[in-house]
């Protein structure tokens, strides 16, 4: 394949991109750690120069806001702590949040009289807004996995 001075040359097969990786922390299931998780991610993704906009990084952090905090809210009593992961592959990003509490939540339908209850239909929309995808899966230790997805934004083309 000619590369015709339009971007990168092809990279070998097998050969990551530098941003691309998985990256896991944990923390305790409080309310200190939603915007400290928001913060780790926002650095992290910042620090590997991975390509989004500025937009689909305030999207994404919202995302992990909305999950930390069911995480603290739902599960803390089941599950003193949570997972955040965030894996960075050649065209997309994950961000997932894990806790040991069997509950595997669904998207509710927006009741505008109820104050809460519309994290993850936030979730399932800001997703779906950047032509990504939400899921929730179970564990193989009993617990729950929720996760979002969104396309990274193709390399810039001089």
């Amino acid at each position: 394949m000619e590369n015709h001075g339009r971007g990168p040359a092809p990279r070998p097969p097998g050969d990551p991109l530098p941003y691309e990786g998985v990256w896991r922390f944990t923390a305790s299931a409080v309310d200190a750690s939603v915007p400290q998780a928001r913060h780790a991610v926002r650095d992290l993704l910042h620090r590997q120069q991975v390509p989004l906009t500025d937009d689909q990084v305030h999207g994404l952090l919202l995302i992990v806001s909305e999950l930390v905090t069911n995480a603290v809210r739902h599960a803390a009593l089941l599950s003193p702590m949570l997972a955040v992961e965030v894996a960075v592959g050649a065209e997309w990003v994950r961000v997932s949040v894990e806790d040991n509490h069997p509950y595997r939540p669904t998207a509710l339908e927006a009741d505008h009289g109820q104050t809460g209850g519309r994290g993850l239909l936030l979730v399932r929309e800001v997703a779906k807004e950047w032509g990504g995808v939400c899921d929730v899966e179970h564990t193989a230790s009993g617990g729950k996995v929720i996760w979002a997805a969104l396309p990274l934004r193709p390399a810039h083309v001089p």
